[in-house]
């Protein structure tokens, strides 16, 4: 049996970092709370890109996700005011439990899908070799404005969107208070 080195103590604490933080951000009742899971899960699915030297996708995580998006969310949350304890529905008891018998449904389902497409139930694969230049700034600008272009133009219009959506929520009337 190997010895754990550094990378893999690093990438266990990123996995788990990552998805704790993206469980957490599911299940809070506080949309700031929420957003700030978020963040963490961005963060160590970053450290996860550094560690496959895809230096350049870890630093758009960090820069325009954690640092763009993540701070958009946050400014909107507090431009709309809401709070946890206004989303949360008292009466909402049975629908809490079909939601959780889905959840655990899609996640039985992810599992096995999973399992079947790497074949871990059968043999542990490994990856000999990582692609060339995975991560560079070639590969993706290449991908992003050609294969995906038009997937990416929409998110930003759904975005641009979703912000003049908010902006007009959150207006008051005047004499409002």
């Amino acid at each position: 049996m190997e010895a754990l080195n550094l990378n893999v103590i690093v990438f266990y604490l990123a996995a788990g970092l990552a998805i704790a933080g993206a469980f957490l951000m599911v299940w809070q009742k506080n949309p700031v709370a929420s957003a700030l899971y978020m963040l963490l899960s961005i963060v160590s699915q970053a450290v996860l890109y550094l560690q496959l030297d895809a230096l350049f996708v870890g630093a758009v995580l960090i820069i325009v996700y954690a640092g763009a998006i993540v701070t958009l969310f946050l400014f909107v949350i507090m431009l709309l005011n809401l709070r946890g304890e206004d989303l949360v529905n008292p009466s909402a008891g049975p629908k809490r439990y079909v939601k959780l018998i889905i959840s655990g449904v899609v996640g039985a389902e992810l599992v096995y899908l999973l399992v079947e497409s790497t074949g871990i139930g059968t043999h542990l694969t490994k990856l000999d070799s990582a692609i060339a230049n995975f991560g560079d700034v070639k590969p993706v600008a290449e991908l992003l404005y050609s294969k995906y272009l038009y997937g990416f133009e929409i998110t930003s219009i759904l975005l641009l969107v979703a912000i003049v959506g908010a902006v007009i929520l959150a207006r008051r009337e005047p004499g409002e208070n």
